[in-house]
């Protein structure tokens, strides 16, 4: 799972977001790109930027300790950050968390019926056993020719660009099954479904399983 916390008006994204399109086409990663509104005063508003995006990040900075936001940020199984456009951090952090079992543990299924996505979650075995169901839903690539500001006249294409995120339930580490609307779904693009523990205070803790609900 990887969650990138980037923006078009940010100097040092272009190749964070280039690393993810890679990581966005692998069969075996949800990669989910927040983009973030806090750079728009350079002088480019982010055409994808949103405040709900922004405030992920500062709970992810409180959660991690951490003192200040920053652009380009991948979060990893929500367990810890680094350098989005650091391949080397990126991917040594997904393979170390991977060896020491902190991956996605709990199995997530998706199937569908003529009117229903149906979520069907595995159980806890150990480690945490409560987390929120989280559906975020993200945007099909997208080129964006940028006007303004730090990026100036570059053209760059977006992956999974977050629009929204939507509570659907408690999870409490045993099998269980979610029913959403598939006109709902099918309608708002691309969509994830993630199990995410709870973390002090309320803070986003790991995520404990993730799965693609529907990709365009």
């Amino acid at each position: 799972m990887v969650e990138l916390f980037t923006s078009q008006g940010c100097n040092s994204c272009p190749p964070a977001d280039a690393l993810f399109a890679e990581l966005a086409a692998k069969e075996d990663i949800v990669a989910l790109a927040y983009h973030v509104d806090y750079w728009d005063y350079l002088g480019w508003h982010d055409t994808l930027g949103r405040k709900e995006n922004t405030e992920r990040q500062y709970d992810y900075m409180r959660a991690f300790g951490s003192r200040s936001v920053y652009t380009p940020q991948a979060v990893i199984n929500g367990r810890a950050h680094v350098n989005g456009a650091n391949r080397g951090e990126v991917e040594g952090a997904l393979a170390r968390m991977a060896k020491a079992g902190e991956g996605m543990r709990v199995g997530i299924n998706v199937s569908r019926t003529s009117d229903r996505v149906i979520i069907d979650t595995g159980g806890a075995g150990t480690g945490p056993s409560d987390a929120h169901v989280v559906i975020v839903y993200f945007d099909p690539p997208q080129t964006i020719q940028v006007g303004q500001g730090e990026n100036n006249g570059h053209k760059m294409t977006y992956w999974n660009a977050v629009t929204g995120i939507q509570a659907a339930g408690m999870w409490h580490g045993r099998a269980q099954r979610y029913e959403l609307p598939l006109s709902e779904i099918s309608k708002k693009g691309g969509s994830a479904v993630l199990l995410q523990s709870v973390g002090k205070d309320g803070m986003p803790g790991p995520i404990l399983g993730a799965a693609l609900i529907y990709k365009p």
